[in-house]
């Protein structure tokens, strides 16, 4: 592999600065073009449920119940996922989406290893996102009670309609893009440089050619410039 002499590559980065501004706003102009005008916005609500005792009993909670409690969790996030609860979501909102295109939007987490989940919904519509995850939280509630006979989940936090979508940060995707834009842009000068065969000084002729030079001519432009 030939030798890079630094001293060379950063002499041509500054010769060739040009390129490597209108690479990188090139690509940031594109990047802002795609971010504000094509990419498409996503909102995203979540709701949290925690299982625990019945909402309407009077004893109190055991350590117990809370193992218990825990040990269901991931059991219950695969029954807010199931058709049983999706179907009847897509119905009362009347959704024009399927089942698998619903369970897409919908993600299911338990809070910090805790009795607490988490129901997160990612729609287009940020209303929509809001009602998903409410509607969706109350079925699996209703469907715990006929499938365990147990009336242990409580919705802890209602869904609320989120303001600005959590997919489109302008300045943040700038700078990402500026980056990108310069990484790229020095990647291409790189290789334009490592490529480029022609001699520029008397000191690469006398190191290719390992000859010393005897003289040379310098060139003159129009008006005695060089």
């Amino acid at each position: 592999m030939e030798e890079i002499d630094l001293k060379e590559l950063f002499e041509f980065i500054k010769e060739k600065f040009g390129l490597l501004l209108v690479i990188t706003v090139g690509i940031c102009l594109i990047g802002c073009v795609y971010g504000l005008f094509i990419q498409k916005p996503m909102y995203r609500s979540y709701t949290t449920v925690i299982l625990g005792g019945s909402e309407n009993s009077t004893t109190s909670i055991t350590q117990s119940d809370v193992a218990l409690a825990r040990n269901l969790v991931n059991t219950y996030a695969e029954i807010v996922a199931s058709r049983r609860v999706l179907n009847q979501v897509i119905e009362e909102l009347k959704l024009n989406m399927s089942y698998e295109q619903l369970k897409g939007e919908i993600t299911v987490t338990a809070v910090n290893n805790t009795e607490i989940i988490r129901i997160t919904v990612s729609d287009r519509d940020a209303v929509q996102a809001k009602n998903i995850a409410n509607v969706t939280a109350n079925y699996f509630s209703k469907e715990v009670v006929d499938l365990y006979n147990m009336n242990n989940v409580n919705i802890l936090d209602l869904a609320t309609k989120a303001d600005n979508p959590y997919n489109i940060n302008v300045a943040k995707q700038f700078i990402i893009y500026l980056v990108v834009g310069l990484v790229l842009g020095a990647g291409v000068l790189f290789i334009i440089f490592y490529f480029d065969r022609t001699i520029k000084s008397v000191e690469q002729v006398e190191q290719k050619l390992k000859l010393p030079i005897l003289g040379s001519v310098q060139q003159y432009g129009k008006g005695g410039k060089k």
